[in-house]
């Protein structure tokens, strides 16, 4: 039986080790948390942290794995592709990974290469940052380089800010640095979704709307993501050729990506995130359902170097979103309650915290109570429900 070491076990890693075992591998999971709810359904649980290359190769090279995969976590994708590289798999560079998930690096990487991307510069300290301040256009966004769920990502207005704000980034980096970038205006929704790469060709792709909320603690944290995109297929075309062009030049290889992209009034495109990894809040389980393609099957079947050929593009049908269950104050978990004009487009609801939990403010994926899948009869009530949602579901705290 081959083996595959899945990297964490957290509810989002579950759907991964579900299908590793009915595909017929042996999972193995690790992670610095033993607690974490997916270890119990892998067949082996060891307590290495997934951010610690060194220790997981070595586990790796103990455990004679035959792959290695990081579902729906950027902070372990550099990771598997060191261990990949290391013990010979099937990989894209270590090298282009690090680029991807490192702010700094990444928006360096599309200056030198002529894409559309903010002004951006990375930092360590805030007296680094206070002597290049007016370099920068404000408003700008202060962001951790290596965080993960947009933890530590806020606006900063004036130059006033920058201590507290920097002070709160660099709280959710492992690193110890930042990154200050000019804010991007958006047209119409910022594109979210997940893609696949075979043999560095984009061959498939789903993009969403990304939906944020001004009543949420933090507005620069998404909500929820719904498909399909609402936009023309020549700006869906313009928006995967720049994609394909970044991938060309990583030398990436077989693969799943989850996309932060905006664009502007003239459709120029900005990558704003290229993650090396597909995305979370069970965005690969709504792909799935819309366009039927078994998606998570096939980042299990890259990892452990499969054939992938056979992955087309699918366009999505019917309209689906995934919608994050949170709260917008503190307090213990008392129940979640739906409008009838919303229990009929849910589809799945997946509840993480148990009564009486303490809830934090939604302010990154660590507030996260669950996620819902949901599906509507339209284009036009899916996105008037995303963009209203606290007009139908209320998670009580008490």
């Amino acid at each position: 039986m081959k083996k595959i070491l899945l990297l964490g076990g957290a509810n989002t890693q579950i759907p991964s080790i579900l299908t590793a075992k009915k595909m017929g591998y042996y999972t193995i999971t690790c992670d610095y948390l033993p607690d974490n709810p997916g270890h119990k359904f892998a067949d082996e649980y060891h307590n290495v942290s997934t951010t610690d290359k060194e220790a997981v190769l070595a586990l790796a090279k103990e455990l004679q794995i035959d792959g290695i995969l990081a579902y729906a976590t950027d902070v372990a994708a550099a990771t598997a592709a060191y261990v990949s590289e290391a013990m010979g798999f099937p990989t894209s560079p270590y090298k282009s990974v690090d680029i991807l998930t490192n702010k700094d690096k990444f928006r360096a990487f599309l200056e030198e290469n002529g894409f559309c991307t903010p002004r951006a510069r990375g930092y360590s300290s805030v007296e680094e940052a206070k002597k290049d301040l007016e370099n920068f256009k404000f408003p700008v966004m202060v962001k951790p380089v290596d965080s993960a769920g947009s933890k530590g990502v806020a606006r900063m207005d004036d130059a006033g800010q920058l201590e507290e704000l920097v002070e709160n980034a660099l709280q959710y980096s492992r690193c110890k640095r930042f990154i200050i970038e000019e804010y991007v205006e958006k047209y119409r929704y910022q594109i979210a979704g997940d893609g696949f790469s075979v043999d560095g060709k984009l061959v498939f792709r789903c993009f969403a709307n990304e939906h944020f909320s001004n009543k949420a603690a933090s507005p620069y944290v998404p909500i929820g993501e719904s498909f399909p995109y609402d936009m023309p297929k020549e700006v869906h075309e313009k928006v995967h050729a720049e994609i394909q062009r970044l991938l060309t030049l990583l030398d990436m290889k077989t693969q799943a990506y989850n996309f932060d992209i905006r664009i502007d009034k003239d459709y120029n495109v900005y990558l704003m995130e290229v993650g090396p990894r597909n995305g979370g809040n069970m965005i690969a389980q709504v792909i799935e359902k819309a366009t039927g393609i078994p998606f998570v099957e096939y980042m299990l079947k890259a990892a452990m170097g499969e054939d992938c050929s056979e992955l087309k593009m699918v366009e999505p049908e019917g309209f689906w979103s995934c919608y994050i269950l949170h709260t917008l104050k503190e307090g213990n978990f008392k129940r979640i309650q739906y409008t009838d004009e919303i229990k009929k487009n849910i589809v799945e609801e997946h509840i993480h915290v148990k009564e009486g939990e303490k809830l934090i403010p939604f302010t990154g994926s660590n507030g996260t109570v669950g996620v819902l899948i949901l599906r509507y009869d339209s284009m036009e009530e899916m996105l008037h429900k995303m963009d209203n949602m606290y007009d139908y579901i209320t998670v009580e705290v008490e």
